[in-house]
């Protein structure tokens, strides 16, 4: 077996992370998921983005609130839009404003007081995001971040933020993922009594 050394580090490394972000983060966990149930009972939206494998992220973490994050219990869907997803308005707005503009055009066009902006980022420094949220709090949108490593330019500068303390792209990828996985249980959990 010639990789079998590989294999474990890797999940090693992986548990490691994930044992790191239990012991830093579980209460910022929590409040991103209050935050997010509290735009909802109040009629807000969330809208999520990011790039890369952040971008994948925030598609999945949007599905699973508007169909359901656990399967077999019916629910009703949540309000919850991917930027990242309308490939027509990502080239349109990437050719004729620039790509940093891509998820801030969005949040002009659809964002309101009440809404909340969430951002999914591994190294905290993507300007696409940076102009997003600072757009989403000229409008009055609160916000929750998803970073890694230091938290990079965006450290700071959400209501909620979540630093995955890893410098690996991958490890705060994974983090990312169930960070997400577990604020949609807490809100199946508390909007509807799902467990």
């Amino acid at each position: 077996m010639k990789y079998q050394s590989l294999i474990k580090s890797t999940i090693l490394d992986s548990i490691e992370t994930k044992q790191k972000v239990l012991e830093s983060n579980r209460e910022h966990i929590e409040k991103a998921a209050l935050l997010c149930i509290e735009t909802l009972q109040k009629g807000g939206t969330l809208y999520f983005c990011g790039n890369g494998g952040s971008s994948s992220d925030a598609s999945h973490i949007a599905a699973e609130l508007v169909v359901r994050y656990k399967g077999g219990n019916e629910r009703k869907a949540l309000p919850a839009i991917a930027l990242n997803a309308d490939s027509g308005v990502l080239t349109a707005c990437g050719n004729d404003y620039g790509y940093e503009h891509v998820f801030r055009r969005q949040v002009e066009a659809f964002g309101k007081p009440g809404d909340l902006f969430f951002g999914i980022t591994t190294s905290g420094n993507s300007a696409n995001i940076i102009l997003a949220l600072e757009e989403a709090k000229k409008i009055g949108l609160k916000s929750i971040l998803l970073l890694g490593g230091t938290g990079g330019k965006l450290k700071g500068e959400a209501e909620v933020e979540i630093i995955v303390p890893s410098n690996v792209t991958a490890r705060i990828q994974e983090s990312h993922i169930m960070i997400g996985h577990i604020i949609c249980s807490i809100i199946e959990k508390d909007l509807f009594g799902l467990d």
